[in-house]
């Protein structure tokens, strides 16, 4: 099956069309993971905005990448993505992201659990914190208040993590929405990664 079907609704623009800054990006990632990831092209169509997504994704992901630290792991950040994504019912997110979250945390199981029902995961109280305010703000947002921080500083987070968490649920909640409304399905290759060992060359 070629991992980069088009399925989408709208037409996906050819790598050797795109600006340079892009198509160089888009190779970068497909060197390192050995394809690319259809949420790369999907959104090409319109380059300005395929810039400010990924910019948005790239300070908030990796914050290094900004010049900035977090409080949250790799692995937490993922977590916080799939989580939602389930609750957003975004099938492309919660199996791509699922999948880089079995990577850093070294789980197999821990993307299904969460995504399925975060409270019975294999999960740290502390984590499970982060979850519990993620959803409220996927969720209920607008019935966020004082108290809700109390927890999560308990388990050592600061108000910038807090950000964190609500920037990373928020901004998936775009991405979950332009995934499903768009019909981007995830690439076969997401499926298998973190959970049996990945063929050397």
């Amino acid at each position: 099956m070629d991992s980069n079907m088009n399925t989408s609704r709208y037409p996906w623009p050819e790598l050797k069309d795109l600006p340079e800054d892009m198509r160089q990006r888009i190779l970068e990632v497909q060197e390192k993971s050995g394809f690319v990831p259809n949420v790369f092209l999907a959104l090409a169509r319109r380059p300005a905005e395929w810039r400010a997504f990924f910019a948005y994704h790239d300070a908030l992901m990796t914050p290094e990448s900004v010049g900035r630290t977090s409080g949250l792991s790799k692995g937490e950040r993922e977590m916080i993505v799939t989580t939602t994504s389930a609750a957003n019912q975004c099938l492309y997110c919660v199996v791509a992201h699922g999948a880089i979250l079995r990577i850093y945390e070294k789980k197999p199981l821990v993307a299904d659990q969460v995504a399925v029902n975060y409270r019975k995961a294999d999960i740290s109280p502390r984590q499970l914190a982060m979850l519990d305010f993620a959803m409220k703000v996927c969720q209920r947002s607008h019935e966020i208040c004082d108290e809700d921080f109390a927890p999560l500083h308990a388990h050592g987070f600061s108000d910038e993590d807090i950000w964190d968490i609500a920037a990373i649920t928020a901004f998936f909640g775009l991405s979950n929405r332009m995934a499903s409304f768009s019909h981007m399905t995830p690439n076969p290759e997401f499926y298998l990664l973190g959970r049996v060992p990945r063929e050397k060359k």
